[in-house]
């Protein structure tokens, strides 16, 4: 199958184009390195088609989509915080990065659509699990535009029959995740402050819980989407289905560490919601989506990853 992976040099795009390799596909990727990196592609290198570029330039993303089958569509600013401090960069490229690339399928004739969408559209309801029948909440910017993004998957289908569906991603981890941004995620943070000595620093009172989904199970969900029968103008949770706090989730790094790791509190941050936590009934029924790495598994998994990346780094500088 010949795919286009967007945003396939960052996190999560990155372990998706693996998997696509591995299966035998012809990838693309297009990528403008802001967040993702050449070396998260490293295991790939002569097995791709890589182009260098961004989301807001239509011109571009038509010529990559051209010849594709299906676009996985993982490019994107990924961060509440950000989107609150730069409201305009994060509708240009989540939103009508999204439109573009839906315009480029539909002119290049593309089967399917895949749209990575976030959890953040339910917003702070106290309501668990969420289910995706519940009425969107946006809270931040990037909420709003990932929600932005489903409805125009879903105009895409019903008006243009191009195959969409979007997958509504809840706090995906794993190797390759970055820890030295002012917007990670909290598990690298977390992980790389443990491995350096210094605390944790948690907003709010740590009790905040979230479905952590190993990066696995994302990619699993995202190559069942591809080819689901029945599946196009769907939106649907890809999660684990279970949840856990933010100070439960530090001692399971302390214990695969074997250390504890002290704690920092700071004040609530803007746009956080409270609890989140997916029900995947519709996911296992639309895409036999079946979850198989357990938080410890994957956390695990991380704290591996973490460890001999820094201990390359160290070899690397001679120290």
């Amino acid at each position: 199958m010949r795919v286009l992976v967007t945003g396939g040099a960052g996190f999560i795009g990155s372990n998706l184009v693996d998997a696509l390799v591995a299966r035998g596909d012809q990838v693309r990727v297009l990528d403008n390195l802001s967040t993702g990196f050449r070396e998260n592609l490293a295991s790939a290198a002569g097995k791709i088609d890589f182009i260098e570029g961004d989301l807001r330039d239509a011109a571009l993303v038509n010529a990559a989509a051209r010849d594709m089958e299906v676009i996985f569509h993982e490019g994107a600013m990924p961060s509440v915080p950000r989107s609150v401090e730069d409201p305009l960069t994060s509708f240009e490229v989540n939103a009508r990065g999204t439109f573009h690339v839906l315009e480029a399928a539909r002119a290049a004739k593309v089967r399917r659509v895949v749209y990575a969408a976030s959890s953040s559209a339910y917003g702070d309801t106290a309501v668990l699990p969420k289910v995706e029948s519940m009425l969107q909440q946006p809270q931040s910017p990037y909420a709003a535009d990932k929600v932005h993004g489903e409805n125009l998957c879903r105009v895409y289908t019903r008006v243009h029959g191009l195959e969409c569906v979007a997958l509504r991603y809840f706090n995906v981890f794993g190797p390759r995740q970055r820890p030295d941004s002012a917007y990670a995620a909290v598990i690298p943070k977390f992980i790389a402050a443990a491995l350096a000595g210094e605390p944790a620093h948690i907003h709010g009172d740590g009790r905040q819980s979230r479905d952590f989904t190993y990066v696995g199970d994302v990619v699993q969900a995202n190559l069942l989407a591809a080819s689901a029968k029945g599946a196009a103008g769907l939106v649907m949770n890809v999660g684990a289905g279970g949840r856990t706090d933010l100070l439960t989730l530090l001692e399971c790094i302390g214990q695969y560490l074997g250390k504890k790791v002290a704690v920092v509190h700071g004040p609530d941050r803007a746009g956080d919601v409270r609890d989140s936590q997916a029900d995947i009934s519709l996911a296992r029924a639309a895409l036999g989506f079946d979850p198989r790495t357990s938080l410890e598994e994957g956390l695990g998994a991380t704290v591996r990853w973490f460890k001999e990346h820094a201990a390359a780094g160290s070899r690397e500088s001679g120290s």
